[in-house]
C-alpha cells in the first residue's frame, strides 16, 4: 500500500478510528434507523478507509474524511434497502392487492427519528454531521458543496424545526 502520510501505520489508523468510532456508529444508526445496518455500514466504511488511506493528505482531516466515506456507505445501503422494499412491494401487490394494515405502516417509534424524518435529506445530513460527527460548518460545507454560511443557516433552521416537532 502506498501511504502518503509517513508514520500512519495500522496502529495509528486504529487510534484515529478509535477517537471517532462511537460517533461513526451513532451517525450511521440515525441515518439508517437500524443497529445491524449501522454496524454493517461502519464496518464497510472502515474497510474502505483502510484501503483508501493513500487518499488522506492530512492526519487532521481524518475525521471529516472518514465521515464522508461513511455517508457514502450509508447512502449505498439506503439505495439497497429501497430496492429490496420495492421488490417486496411488487411481489406483495401481485400476490394480494389488499391495502397494508396500519400496523405494517408504523416504522418509527422514536421521537428523535420522527423529528429527523421531518427534514430533507440534505438537512438531515447537515444535522447528523454536526451533532453526531462533530464536524464544523466548514467541514460540512466541504462535503456537501455548500457555503459555510449556508450550512450554518440550514443547521439552525433544521434544529428549530426538530425542536418544534419534539415539543
Amino acid at each position: 500500500m502506498n501511504i502518503v502520510l509517513p508514520g500512519l501505520d495500522e496502529n495509528a489508523f486504529c487510534r484515529l478510528y478509535d477517537n471517532c468510532r462511537e460517533d461513526l456508529y451513532r451517525y450511521a444508526y440515525y441515518k439508517l434507523g437500524s443497529r445491524e445496518e449501522a454496524e454493517d455500514a461502519v464496518q464497510d466504511c472502515v474497510l474502505e478507509a483502510w484501503r483508501g488511506l493513500s487518499g488522506l493528505r492530512r492526519v487532521e482531516a481524518f475525521r471529516g474524511w472518514i465521515f464522508k466515506i461513511l455517508a457514502a456507505s450509508c447512502n449505498r445501503r439506503i439505495r439497497g434497502i429501497i430496492k429490496e422494499r420495492e421488490k417486496k412491494d411488487a411481489v406483495r401487490q401481485q400476490e394480494m392487492p389488499v391495502a397494508e394494515s396500519a400496523g405494517e405502516q408504523a416504522e418509527r417509534n422514536l421521537a428523535l427519528g420522527q423529528a429527523l424524518a421531518q427534514l430533507t435529506e440534505e438537512e438531515r445530513d447537515i444535522v447528523l454531521l454536526s451533532a453526531v460527527a462533530g464536524l464544523t460548518s466548514a467541514q460540512i460545507a466541504e462535503q456537501t458543496g455548500l457555503q459555510p454560511g449556508s450550512v450554518r443557516s440550514k443547521l439552525s433552521r433544521s434544529l428549530a424545526r426538530m425542536r418544534k416537532h419534539l415539543t
